[in-house]
């Protein structure tokens, strides 16, 4: 009997359905599939590819190491299948886009131009994550991203920024520019420069954040001691951010846009605020990217964005 050496992909969508379940019969009832059909595929998959994908034990199924280097093949595969489909479609704009932002921009800058995208395409099926610019960054190359919106961390005129630093093979389209401010505890003395700053607290997400690089950067301009002494708290949100501020416990640099909101300033009370520096924002893809639903979605971005 010869052997396949050929992977379709649905053995990969069939393979990766049952990673993410942990189950032939939740992955089938996922796939819409009888479970029969799903547990001869996965098997076709092993022995097409020499290797056990699965250890089976007390009805769950877990990846071996095999299987956890295919998953990340069979997520680009698969990614990469859908962005050819898309892109041969020459019809209105319709199928999945799958954008990331940061937080701040996720509540300043999107809601108006995605009521406006939704509006106009109500086909595109859109999913917005949240994360670090870095993290976005990596997970656009890494094809769990279609584009994201994201701060560099570079200074100068935005047109000449290059976002490939943020990892090659991406390409940008400059949104608009933020005001990032230090805000302190409004008992904290007076901070017209670093050196005055006496809490030596950092509240910021993680490592990946452009924000947070921008405030460490900042701070260590008082010198060694602060060097040595600085200590981050890292926090999911800025409530929470915010929220140690105005605890006295800690400072913080935020988009000044971010404040402007309603919502933000009946959570924060009076803080001292200290204009740091400006950061800019970007729609980044991979390059040569394209479909119908992502040129929809930049047109609209750029089209709420002022001249």
């Amino acid at each position: 009997m010869c052997r396949r050496t050929g992977v379709e992909l649905a053995e990969l969508e069939i393979f990766r359905a049952v990673a993410r379940e942990q189950s032939i019969t939740r992955a089938a009832k996922s796939l819409d599939r009888v479970q029969s059909n799903v547990t001869t595929r996965v098997k076709q998959l092993e022995e097409s590819l020499g290797v056990d994908l699965f250890q089976r034990a007390n009805k769950q199924m877990i990846l071996t190491p095999a299987g956890q280097r295919l998953l990340g093949y069979a997520d680009q595969l698969l990614a990469l299948a859908e962005e050819a489909r898309q892109s041969m479609r020459a019809d209105a704009p319709s199928g999945r886009l799958r954008v990331g932002s940061m937080e701040s921009t996720a509540a300043t800058l999107l809601p108006r131009p995605l009521g406006r995208f939704h509006a106009a395409w109500p086909d595109v099926e859109l999913d917005l994550s949240t994360g670090t610019s870095q993290a976005l960054a990596d997970g656009v190359l890494e094809r769990r991203l279609d584009c994201a919106i994201v701060a560099h961390p570079g200074t100068g005129s935005p047109r000449d920024i290059d976002v490939s630093e943020m990892g090659a093979g991406l390409e940008g389209v400059y949104l608009t520019t933020e005001d990032l401010v230090l805000v302190l505890p409004a008992t904290h003395p007076k901070v017209r420069r670093p050196e005055d700053v006496t809490l030596r607290q950092l509240a910021a997400f993680s490592r990946g954040c452009t924000y947070r690089r921008c405030a460490e950067d900042w701070l260590e301009q008082a010198g060694d001691d602060v060097r040595r002494h600085l200590t981050v708290i890292e926090l999911p949100s800025y409530h929470a951010i915010l929220a140690q501020v105005t605890a006295g416990s800690a400072v913080a640099i935020v988009p000044r846009s971010l404040l402007a909101m309603q919502a933000m300033q009946a959570n924060m009370g009076a803080l001292q605020t200290v204009p740091v520096r400006k950061v800019h924002t970007y729609l980044i893809r991979r390059s040569a990217f394209t479909t119908s639903a992502y040129d929809a979605f930049e047109q609209e971005l750029r089209r709420s964005q002022p001249a």
